[in-house]
């Protein structure tokens, strides 16, 4: 089984920003990582006036596309079950879960100042804090790290990587 690791956050907090970052780091070091990101609203997954698309109008409850290098599946799916999604990558090294922060996966929390001033994970599950505030908050104190949202290499190495 992977190893997996949420980064969290309000909105807004930049935990698309910050995976990117991560994973550009973590693809130069071999490290092969996937994605699962959980979306609040109902997003439409395909685009319309593509053929998956045509087929999903028509009354398809699924379609696959595939090539030589890839593929993408879309399904109608009336459970949420993060880790049915999870098996999807069983060849991962690393798996990141943007969102999720109320579970009770570790994660990295992202507190961005004019967005939130304190954290909303439960803290038991934090591995780090990840923050732009330079004031001292008694959220800082305590045996979590805290890192700058430039320390990306250094979260990526002590986290994600040594363990």
């Amino acid at each position: 089984m992977s190893r997996i690791l949420a980064v969290s956050g309000v909105k807004n907090s930049g935990k698309t920003t910050y995976i990117e970052q991560l994973l550009a780091y973590l693809g130069e070091k071999g490290i092969k990582t996937a994605v699962i990101k959980h979306d609040g609203h109902e997003f439409e997954p395909d685009v319309a006036g593509t053929d998956s698309w045509k087929y999903r109008q028509a009354g398809a409850y699924g379609c696959a596309v595939y090539s030589g290098s890839k593929f993408m599946a879309i399904r109608e799916w009336p459970q949420e079950d993060p880790e049915a999604l999870m098996r999807l990558f069983p060849d991962a090294d690393l798996l990141l879960l943007e969102g999720f922060k109320y579970s009770g996966y570790p994660k990295i929390e992202l507190v961005r100042e004019g967005i939130s001033k304190d954290p909303v994970c439960p803290r038991e599950t934090v591995i780090a804090y990840v923050t732009d505030i330079r004031e001292k908050l008694p959220w800082m104190e305590g045996e979590i790290p805290v890192y700058r949202f430039e320390q990306v290499q250094e979260v990526a190495e002590q986290l994600l990587i040594k363990k």
